[in-house]
């Protein structure tokens, strides 16, 4: 574990110089260290989604900044983004990229979409089952189809760029290899929320077919959530040829996208990183 400062600029404009712990993805345990900050690592501006926060009338998001704590082996990072304010707060390594897997389906199909409604084209109901069983049941077959018609690499260079995102990277001919930051994940599920990776046309639809995820993929924020919220959200989850699990979290709530980035050994099982991203989201839950 490294310990290093950093100085923090309050809302009053005064700085205060606190110790971030950098965690680690070199296989050594990531605990808490007693000189850890009393709050998360950031702030960082963001492109905001459409605002959707609290008013003095209303509850207050579901998730809230707040310190982590997870004592497990391999590599996990978080970042929470504000939608009100633009601010993304999470763990000190929320900028290290780590593989997406299926999460990249939700940007699968939002460009697929998106590209459709700027050339004025319906796809047919046999498409949008298709589609729709690609989000909900994190169909693979139908992934490498779309992802082909959407150009491949140049899919996700559109991503990157229309998303505004600083640590994705992709490769030719894989969706699944695709490398994000926890921080990007943020930005690419605000990206979704407000219509910018969906288009106006079919954002809503995309963002019903993530609330509806089902099967093995539905795991993360959306277990301790009340059906009421209207969580969305789409994981990725697959043991590489690394012998470890690569497990990538998405969530869009009211308020807040969460996005949490794991690697493991593969002897934990898939589960284990599916309950560090549930866990992450207890912590921060309000």
């Amino acid at each position: 574990m490294l310990v290093v400062t950093a100085v923090l600029v309050t809302a009053a404009g005064a700085a205060v110089t606190v110790p971030l712990l950098l965690a680690s993805d070199g296989g050594r345990p990531l605990t808490a260290s007693p000189q850890a900050p009393t709050g998360p690592a950031g702030p960082e501006t963001a492109t905001p989604a459409a605002p959707s926060g609290a008013s003095p009338t209303t509850p207050g998001p579901f998730l809230t900044a707040k310190p982590v704590t997870i004592k497990t082996s391999g590599f996990w990072s978080w970042a929470l983004l504000d939608t009100t304010t633009g601010a993304i707060t999470g763990s000190a390594n929320l900028a290290t990229p780590s593989d997406t897997a299926s999460m990249s389906k939700a940007w699968i199909a939002a460009d697929y979409l998106r590209r459709a409604g700027e050339k004025n084209q319906k796809p047919s109901g046999e498409i949008m089952q298709r589609l729709s069983k690609m989000i909900r049941d994190s169909d693979t077959t139908y992934a490498f189809d779309f992802h082909k018609a959407n150009g491949n690499l140049t899919s996700i260079k559109r991503m990157i760029t229309l998303c505004g995102l600083t640590e994705t990277t992709g490769v030719p001919n894989s969706w699944s290899l695709t490398r994000m930051s926890a921080r990007d994940v943020t930005r690419l599920a605000a990206c979704i929320a407000d219509g910018r990776a969906a288009g106006p046309a079919w954002t809503g639809w995309l963002l019903g077919e993530m609330r509806a995820v089902r099967g093995p993929g539905r795991f993360g924020v959306i277990e301790i959530a009340p059906p009421a919220l209207g969580v969305a959200i789409k994981n990725g989850w697959l043991l590489r040829d690394d012998k470890q699990w690569h497990i990538a979290c998405l969530a869009i709530g009211t308020g807040w996208m969460l996005g949490v980035m794991v690697r493991h050994a593969g002897s934990l099982g898939k589960d284990h990183g599916a309950g560090i991203c549930r866990n992450v989201a207890e912590q921060l839950r309000s």
